[in-house]
């Protein structure tokens, strides 16, 4: 791509040091220089300047955690479809997880072929977590040496067939591998013997399946701290560097806070629909909000946000885990048959600053925990970042416009989400990758984002 030179001026510059009037400067698709000026006279007379008045500039938005599907399984989303709900919304980077794509990330050769049909396709720039399932551990060096950014394992049922488990007692030897190449080991954690153990007693008392606490009451707090201890006892051991995908039990926290004061090298995420949803407001038959683990009280969600604000939780991603409607039951309401994941992708920035905002929060946090936070997860030195040097990816944000879902008009491949007309505040409304707008947003509530063709670039650990 050639290098486009832009100045983009802003009365909202979101720094990790506040928000201040200001102007990003841009060449060769970096960020050259950020000035505290609005006058376009002191810009660089070479730049193109773009005045955006009094709406926020922020670093692009980073989604380390999503589903993308393709290839085996691109009727469910697939690259062209997922990336340009994440051009809408401002995501100008995101990490897609090894399953459950056909075959699974486990090996080079599966690498390879994923990469290989997402190169034309993605309208922004994509990385690739790698997995490991029982017996694909000898291919981990090579696929690490391939480029992933780490390997993420279950300690419970994935959900789909190819994609093995490990008990939690096996992470030692696991992280221990993981760290022999350097890497970063992703963590599904819940204990199968603690959900066993909660599904029996459910099928024993013959609970409604369409009420979402049978499922809940099916996967509970508890499986989620044991997974969690385990995890941790492994990384002490071995010093290996681990992360806790989708947080949702609260209950875990304490030990998420002790292994950091002890050195532990662990970093946590948690999602938008744990911080958005509450179970007490999931009607019966709404299968569309299942997932795993599940949403939980409003009190967990509470303690989840206090988490986010003390740094114990280090970002916020998707899990963007779409599937087409008759996986998700929607015909029967049956939270025991559907298929247990969210599809939020395009609005993940939105939900979270409509609750930030009401909780007190500033867009510095929103960048902390949706731009800095996942990068820095994933090991992304050079985006979630508004500093010289970093890519020029930005998202020209409106931090008061309000707007109400519309799932038949989001980029997703299926209308299928739990925020169907909800009421949401935020939105980006152009995003630029490395300095070249490639999505917008009309003015107006009822406007139509248009995502330009496909210009995104497929990262490797190398050269992130």
């Amino acid at each position: 791509m050639e290098p486009v030179d832009l100045a983009l001026i802003s009365r909202r510059l979101v720094t990790d040091g506040g928000e201040r009037p200001g102007a990003v400067v841009v060449s060769g698709g970096r960020i050259t220089d950020v000035l505290d000026t609005v006058d376009p006279g002191r810009l660089p007379t070479s730049a193109r300047v773009e005045d955006v008045g009094e709406l926020a500039v922020l670093a692009g938005f980073v989604d380390s955690h999503v589903h993308v599907n393709e290839p085996g399984r691109t009727e469910w989303e697939g690259f062209a479809t997922a990336t340009r709900a994440a051009a809408a919304a401002g995501i100008t980077t995101i990490v897609d997880m090894p399953l459950n794509s056909l075959p699974p990330t486990i090996d080079p050769r599966a690498l390879s072929a994923k990469r290989a049909v997402a190169g034309p396709q993605v309208s922004v720039d994509v990385g690739f977590w790698g997995g490991i399932v029982p017996g694909s551990e000898p291919h981990l060096p090579d696929l690490v040496a391939a480029g992933v950014f780490g390997c993420k394992v279950f300690t419970c049922a994935s959900g789909v067939p190819e994609y093995g488990d490990f008990a939690p007692t096996e992470l030692g030897p696991l992280a221990a591998r993981v760290a022999a190449v350097g890497a970063t080991l992703l963590v599904h954690a819940e204990d199968p013997d603690t959900i066993a153990a909660a599904t029996a007693q459910i099928l024993a008392a013959g609970v409604d399946p369409r009420a979402h606490a049978t499922w809940l009451d099916g996967r509970p707090a508890e499986a989620e701290r044991r997974a969690i201890a385990a995890l941790l006892t492994a990384a002490r051991a071995t010093g290996a560097r681990v992360h806790v995908l989708h947080l949702s039990a609260a209950d875990a926290l304490d030990l998420l806070a002790e292994a950091r004061e002890e050195g532990v090298a662990v970093t946590v995420e948690t999602c938008p629909h744990y911080l958005t949803l509450a179970a007490e407001e999931i009607a019966d038959g709404a299968t569309s909000a299942k997932c795993a683990p599940p949403i939980r009280d409003r009190a967990n969600r509470d303690r989840l946000w206090t988490a986010l604000a003390d740094g114990t939780i280090d970002a916020i991603v998707s899990d963007h885990s779409p599937a087409p409607a008759d996986t998700k039951a929607t015909d029967t309401g049956s939270f025991v048959d559907a298929w247990g994941g969210i599809s939020s992708l395009q609005l993940g920035p939105s939900l979270v600053w409509t609750e930030a905002r009401r909780r007190g929060h500033d867009l510095v946090d929103l960048t902390r925990w949706m731009a800095a936070g996942p990068a820095r997860v994933a090991g992304l030195t050079r985006k979630g970042r508004l500093e010289v040097g970093a890519d020029a990816d930005l998202v020209v944000f409106d931090p008061d416009l309000t707007f109400t879902v519309d799932v038949a008009a989001l980029h997703h491949r299926h209308p299928v989400s739990p925020y169907d007309g909800r009421e949401l505040t935020g939105r980006a409304v152009a995003t630029y990758l490395r300095g070249r707008l490639v999505a917008s947003h009309g003015a107006g509530h009822d406007a139509a984002d248009v995502v330009r063709p496909p210009s995104g670039q497929l990262l490797t650990r190398g050269d992130a």
